[in-house]
């Protein structure tokens, strides 16, 4: 069964760090782009970053480039995003997300709420 579970969430004033992990089974992880998106209620759900299994090549959006770094342990088939810089607009529910690099078809975790509150 495919399982993507995200972790290390939770309450941080603006300009802290968080670092959320994901940690995956079930598919073969490195056939996957690993991705990070999130969600606020009433908003869509909005890309954040993505990373390819071999290359390394990452892409982040506009609004967390610079601030935040995706990675990924392939040996551990676990992805990570590094939260630093902080903002309350970052609030939302954060997604671990696999597309398979062929089909294109995804993977998706239930989950990590990110709280940026003073």
């Amino acid at each position: 069964q495919v399982q993507l579970v995200e972790s290390g969430g939770g309450l941080v004033q603006p300009g802290g760090s968080l670092r959320l992990s994901c940690a995956t089974s079930g598919f073969t992880f490195t056939n996957y782009v690993m991705k990070w998106h999130r969600q606020t209620p009433g908003a869509e759900r909005e890309f954040v970053a993505s990373i390819e299994p071999f290359t390394t090549a990452t892409n982040y959006a506009d609004s967390v480039n610079g601030r935040f770094t995706i990675s990924r342990r392939n040996a551990e088939n676990t992805v990570y995003l590094q939260m630093n810089a902080l903002k309350a607009e970052d609030t939302a529910v954060y997604y671990c997300v696999a597309r398979n690099r062929y089909t294109r078809s995804e993977y998706w975790g239930q989950g990590t709420q990110v709280t940026v509150s003073s």
